[in-house]
């Protein structure tokens, strides 16, 4: 798990040095242990590829960038390619020679051998960036579910810039900081900005499971992997739940491979236990587990996580997260470099700046919702498409409808609250372009299917999965998800989906796998959110702090918010008439976003 940073300019323009340090220091939370970097300017080509390492298999020779016998091939790597070994082997035996026992390293020869379709061959989470000399290109990617980040910003014909973080693009030279007004209006309705949309007109995300090749006068992003639910295999319970055990155990054992210690994020539910569960039948020692809890009742998690441990041997920590924590949120939105609404990105943070004392890999339980239908909408919208197709309503009712049950603010909430100039400008150029096209897409399946096609194309790599990444590497400490490995996914999507969401039960066959393994507090729970208790929070000992910073003169001037709206809207909250502390937390990141990236300009 590393930070990465490139600039290709076909035009010669020289590598601004002082620059690139800035960009070291910008990603040197995310790669604290050691720096490398290539440098090549020849004729009117100018690369510079930068890497921030993270240290976690082969923590001798895996240093980075890493070239190929020729020393054309140059790469870059964020992440980890768990068949690394088997891979290997192969490329061995077709006369490729490797100098290290890096997992990376896979990837250079493995391009040598397949080009672009050696992404076909990877099984793990990265981004990742190859600078093809004998070519004269630059090949970037991100792994299939979008684990690993990966931003850009190109001039389109002759220059791009590269990075795993937002704020280390912005550390180099010429690269504007200009906000999009629209993606502004998508993170109000999502909580959280879909690619290829950034905060800033000039940056783009490249989407998960895509790759983009840029030369000389331009560039083409391709996708290479996607879901496919239509291939339905005809299998007993019995025997899928055998073979959902099989390759999730497969998937855990592959994930604790790692040189330096590893442990699991145990929350409590049935996801993250029966992770730490399988992790403890492949070691000798008790797995470290971490669990964050609140004082509030209703919101801590920490009993089921007991119950848990109890069934497996384990060396629980456990940490208290209070409202004082709110003063670390600054320090987690200048990481993120635009804004993120997800509460638990900030509890997520402060249980890795625990664990890391401890360990340096973590495995999780993201993904399972999305993979074996875990959420109540899922059992909503089954009824609605029914119901929508009995009635022949247009597909555009049920996508609006989903939208919602998505979360963010809802549309009268803002109609509410954002002022008339910032709707008319920002709301008029269709916000919800992305998630629209990926629903009508998810119509091609059928119930509960489309929408775990749209689930796994939108909210879990933009919010979940974004979350994740930020949170955990603010300390150098890499999170694994077994759940999100594609062979189980693609496994998942071919059951029937009356295996995953039977009658009124979610994930009804990662439960049957499971039975014998977890005790009935934990396998029995209903999906529970995991949220910060804002709400109480805003309501009580940080009500002072929200007033001060959402009717600052500063964000009255940013043109947003219609002051009387959002007095209105706050005032609802304090006064009990509604629990709105996830929608107040998520104004307050965005002005804060502001103030950090827009008015002192120097993350």
């Amino acid at each position: 798990m590393c930070g990465i940073f490139g600039f290709i300019d076909f035009e010669g323009a020289p590598v601004n040095n002082s620059s690139l340090r800035n960009v070291a220091d910008a990603l040197s939370k995310r790669g604290p242990d050691e720096e490398g970097e290539f440098i090549r300017q020849a004729g009117n080509i100018s690369v510079a590829l930068l890497h921030r390492r993270l240290k976690i298999i082969d923590l001798e020779t895996g240093t980075q960038p890493m070239a190929d016998e020729s020393g054309d091939i140059n790469l870059i790597c964020n992440g980890e390619i768990y068949n690394y070994k088997e891979l290997r082997e192969s490329l061995l035996a077709k006369g490729h020679r490797f100098r290290s026992r890096s997992d990376s390293e896979v990837i250079v020869h493995a391009y040598e051998e397949y080009s672009f379709d050696c992404l076909k061959h990877l099984r793990g989470m990265f981004s990742f960036a190859i600078w093809d000399n004998k070519n004269s290109l630059v090949f970037l990617a991100r792994d299939r579910v979008g684990k690993k980040p990966l931003f850009y910003c190109t001039d389109g014909a002759n220059r791009i810039v590269f990075a795993s973080q937002i704020n280390a693009l912005l550390k180099y030279s010429a690269v504007p900081r200009d906000i999009d007004q629209r993606a502004i209006y998508q993170y109000l309705s999502y909580g959280y900005i879909p690619a290829p949309q950034t905060s800033f007109r000039a940056i783009k995300k490249l989407n998960p499971a895509h790759y983009l090749v840029f030369r000389r006068g331009g560039m083409k992003i391709s996708r290479y992997w996607d879901l496919d639910f239509s291939r339905k295999i005809s299998i007993s319970e019995t025997d899928a739940a055998h073979e959902t055990a099989r390759l999730l155990s497969e998937s855990v054992k592959l994930r604790m491979l790692s040189d330096v210690p590893v442990g699991a994020f145990l929350s409590g539910g049935l996801d993250s236990s029966i992770v730490a569960a399988l992790m403890s039948k492949n070691t000798a020692h008790p797995v470290e587990t971490f669990s964050v809890g609140f004082e509030e009742e209703g919101y801590s998690e920490l009993e089921y996580a007991r119950f848990s441990r109890k069934h497996f041997p384990c060396r629980h920590h456990e940490i208290i997260m209070r409202p004082d924590s709110f003063k670390r949120l600054e320090e987690l939105i200048g990481l993120f470099g635009e804004p993120h609404a997800d509460s638990s990105a900030l509890a997520t943070m402060l249980l890795a700046e625990v664990a890391k004392k401890e360990i340096t890999v973590t495995l999780v339980g993201e993904g399972a919702d999305e993979v074996f239908a875990g959420y109540a909408r899922y059992g909503y919208y089954r009824l609605a498409r029914r119901i929508s197709n009995a009635a022949h309503l247009p597909p555009a009712l049920l996508r609006t409808r989903y939208k919602r049950w998505l979360g963010g603010l809802r549309s009268s909430i803002l109609r509410g609250v954002l002022s008339k100039d910032f709707m008319n400008t920002a709301g008029k150029d269709a916000p919800d372009t992305e998630l629209f096209k990926i629903f009508d897409e998810s119509l091609n399946y059928k119930g509960i299917d489309a929408a775990l096609y749209v689930d796994s194309n939108f909210f879990l790599p933009y919010d979940l999965l974004a979350k994740l990444d930020v949170s955990t590497m603010a300390f150098g400490l890499e999170a694994r998800a077994p759940f999100l490995d594609h062979k189980l996914m693609e496994f998942a999507a071919g059951l029937p989906a009356g295996m995953k969401f039977k009658r009124n039960e979610s994930k009804y066959i990662l439960r049957k796998a499971f039975a014998q393994l977890l005790p009935p507090e934990v396998l029995n729970r209903k999906k529970t959110p995991f949220r910060v208790p804002a709400g109480r929070w805003f309501r009580g000992p940080l009500k002072d702090d929200i007033r001060d910073i959402l009717f600052s003169r500063q964000a009255a001037g940013r043109g947003y918010f219609d002051r009387k709206g959002i007095e209105r809207f706050i005032n609802r909250h304090l006064q009990g008439k509604a629990d709105l502390g996830q929608e107040i937390w998520a104004l307050v990141v965005l002005e804060l976003w502001h103030r950090i990236f827009i008015d002192e300009a120097n993350v």
